[in-house]
């Protein structure tokens, strides 16, 4: 795990849509797929999403309907 590289920095990452809400309500850091750790506090929207947390969220989906989570996953808890 990653704590300090910068990486969140560059990248949206994907997170689970629970750990998101509760990490906006009490401020607790939350992991990403790739392994990243942090608090989230700025727009994925404004960021690519980061290489690594989509090859793993697409492997995750290759077994059932990739368009079930929208275009990219991206309504999958993308911060």
């Amino acid at each position: 795990m990653s704590h300090g590289d910068g990486d969140h920095e560059r990248y949206a990452h994907y997170v689970q849509k629970d750990k998101i809400m509760a990490s906006a309500l009490d401020g607790t850091p939350v992991v990403a797929l790739c392994g990243k750790v942090w608090v989230p506090g700025r727009d994925p929207k404004k960021y690519p999403v980061c290489p690594m947390c989509k090859e793993i969220y697409e492997s995750m989906s290759a077994g059932g309907d990739k368009d079930k989570g929208g275009k990219d996953g991206k309504d999958g808890g993308k911060k």
